[in-house]
């Protein structure tokens, strides 16, 4: 075995590689670019070192300056992770060849898979199945109109090199295709830096199932079950699952059968991901061999039981697989989640920024976090927005599935918007809990499960208005304590007056909507009076009043009180600014403003103005001065983390002026564009 290893990438994945390389023994060695000088991978190492400046081109794709760390660090073996060069041949092959070991395949193996279109000749060749389709050099676009015609539509044009969604597009119709493909190319140059394309049928409400496999260089094989990724938005995996809710035991066979002849097909080693599409018919066809560890498998490790990191390290170091195809097991389910940091309301825009707050349910037995930061790290802008995987596992699918809620309620992400109630609210659709969600499902019927954000019921706010009362209390005693009369009862914050108790005024917001609420009790038991017309005094009030009585919140933030005598347990984590809310099914930050705050919406009205919805570099810029637009108009197509942007006209209008061409790197909330 190693006693050192470099990991060749950053974030969750390289703590992840850390913990197992520690748990054996082997001394890490990490690498990090300006941005990442604090960050966790960095601190978890024995040993860093800088590569570079924030971009990945400038740090994380610098192959060489990675060998040299390598080299001056005496690292017996580099672990590239996901992503980055994890997949570049070239790398793997410059790690062979200055005598380090690439924990994972071959670059000749990777070449095979590099291209979609190379590889899907290479399995038919081996006898797996393949989707109808055209794969062949000639890119004139008259060609392929004229192939994509002969296969029919639904069509599917997908980048020949890459992944991750990059460079793919459905059309319904040949009218359709040349924008399309257009569309495609333009983000395949971008993300992969060759625009060939391949034209492939498309399967109608298909599932994505891929088999893990795993190959040593002792001549063996085998297979680790599947893993179910069907529930996907833009081709991006949000929930993945093993084992798989719509495969049969012959379908498990078959499918494995065919991931293996697929790995052999290209003298695999180490681990890798076969995966492919299946109709609802049980038909299924290769779609691609990701060559790399993929960033969903806990999941298998959970219903295995087995360490695929350490697997891959021993495979790396030359020992054989110490199990046969027969010793599988399948024990269990698993479920993962990705929290990102992102605004699902906002089209999911990656966000960015410092974590205020990052409270995430305690590791056990059935539940587990794979993270890459910490409270106070920073979500930047030139990577993955992703914060953590969250993975839980059962007995079986349901209570996995009630395993999953459970822990999401207990997360909570404060600074960087995140994705966690869209997630809560996608656990508990019937397509997911039913199994039988697509992989076009959420794209399709997204509002289904992204829904306008509703405001608490009134007896909840006030339960919330009495967690943040009891928290002004509390902080109130603790400084009287630390005073000359700790027992003064002008120490106290509960509305204490000469001859009566008196009224604390609370102004709070919740999905914009801003509340006036006036309390008047103490230590748990209040009544709290909610004014419809925000309570001013020169005005005719309409009240509610509703008695909140024995509210109790515990450390793990599990609340209990009666209102107005009905008990009911909540979820409540308060702080100075506000309130974290759970009901079970739901939850809502309500922020808590200035006593004296006006209420009812809070909106903004626009100003006619475009601008950047956060840092990117332009890729087009589509109108300029003087021409009339439509409201919603594509303006321009913006880069930022990892994906494109349409940037569209917030009303209709003529353009007065333009401040960004192609290839501008601009900050966030930069005008791009004004309106006259």
């Amino acid at each position: 075995m190693f006693h050192t290893v470099l990991i060749a990438n950053r974030g969750e994945i390289a703590c992840r590689v850390i913990r197992t390389a520690r748990k054996l023994g082997i001394r890490t060695v990490a690498v990090y670019s300006d941005a990442d000088a604090d960050a966790q991978h960095v601190r978890l190492a024995d040993e860093a070192h800088r590569i570079g400046g924030p971009a990945p081109g400038d740090s994380y794709l610098r192959g060489e300056a990675i060998l040299e760390v390598a080299k001056r660090s005496g690292a017996q073996a580099i672990h590239p992770g996901y992503g980055f060069l994890s997949e570049n041949a070239d790398f793997a092959d410059a790690v062979a060849a200055a005598g380090i070991a690439f924990v994972g395949p071959s670059g000749a193996s990777m070449r095979k898979m590099g291209s979609k279109a190379g590889a899907k000749e290479l399995m038919r060749a081996h006898g797996v199945p393949v989707v109808p389709g055209y794969t062949g050099e000639d890119q004139d676009p008259a060609r392929l109109q004229r192939e994509a015609d002969a296969i029919g539509y639904p069509l599917m044009i997908k980048a020949a090199h890459g992944g991750g969604g990059k460079g793919m597009r459905i059309v319904r119709a040949s009218a359709d295709f040349a924008a399309a493909l257009e569309s495609c190319q333009r983000e395949a140059k971008n993300a992969f830096g060759r625009d060939r394309v391949l034209l492939e049928h498309y399967v109608e409400k298909p599932r994505h199932i891929e088999i893990q496999v795993f190959a040593d260089t002792h001549g063996h094989t085998l297979h680790l079950n599947e893993r179910e990724c069907s529930a996907q938005r833009r081709y991006q995996k949000v929930v993945e699952e093993s084992p798989s809710p719509f495969l049969t035991p012959e379908l498990r066979v078959a499918m494995g059968a065919a991931a293996v002849q697929a790995a052999k097909a290209i003298d695999y080693v180490n681990a890798g991901t076969v995966e492919f599409i299946v109709a609802p018919s049980g038909e299924f066809w290769f779609m691609e061999i990701n060559t790399r560890l993929q960033v969903e498998h806990p999941v298998t490790e959970l219903v295995t039981g087995l360490d695929l990191v350490e697997l891959q390290l021993r495979v790396a170091a030359g020992e054989p697989l110490p199990f046969t195809q027969a010793d599988v097991r399948q024990h269990g389910h698993a479920i993962e989640l990705r929290l990102y940091a992102e605004d699902p309301a906002a089209g999911f825009l990656p966000g960015s920024g410092r974590l205020e707050r990052l409270r995430l349910p305690a590791p056990s037995a059935h539940v587990r976090i794979d993270g890459g930061v910490v409270e106070g790290d920073t979500v930047t802008i030139f990577y993955d927005p992703m914060i953590a995987k969250l993975v839980v596992w059962d007995e079986d699918r349901p209570r996995a599935l009630a395993r999953l809620r459970e822990a999401l309620a207990e997360c909570d992400i404060r600074g960087p918007k995140s994705n966690i109630a869209f997630l809560e609210a996608l656990v508990r659709h019937p397509s997911v809990v039913g199994g039988t969600i697509d992989t076009g499902y959420l794209d399709r019927a997204l509002d289904e499960v992204l829904k306008a954000p509703t405001t608490p019921s009134a007896p909840l706010l006030a339960l919330a208005a009495v967690g943040l009362l009891l928290h002004d209390e509390e902080a109130q005693r603790r400084c009287a304590a630390a005073g000359p009369d700790p027992t003064s009862p002008w120490a106290i914050a509960d509305g204490w007056r000469l001859g009566h108790g008196g009224a604390r005024r609370l102004v709070l917001e919740v999905a914009g909507i801003r509340r006036v609420l006036s309390a008047s009790g103490h230590g748990g038991d209040y009544a709290i009076h909610l004014h419809a017309d925000g309570g001013a005094p020169d005005r005719a009030t309409t009240t509610t009043t509703i008695r909140v009585e024995g509210l109790r919140i515990g450390d793990d933030g599990h609340a209990s009180a009666r209102i107005e005598g009905v008990g009911h347990g909540v979820r409540l984590q308060v702080e100075p600014g506000g309130v974290l809310l759970h009901d079970g099914t739901q939850r809502w930050w309500i922020e808590r403003l200035g006593a004296y705050a006006f209420a009812g919406k809070a909106g903004a009205g626009g100003d006619g103005t475009l601008k950047a919805p956060m840092p990117g570099r332009m890729v087009l810029v589509k109108v300029q001065a003087g021409d009339s637009v439509a409201e919603g108009q594509e303006c321009a197509v913006m880069e930022a983390m990892k994906m494109e942007l349409s940037l569209k006209a917030p009303r209709a209008g003529t353009v007065k002026e333009v401040r960004a061409v192609a290839g501008d790197f601009v900050e966030a909330e930069a005008v791009l564009v004004v309106l006259e």
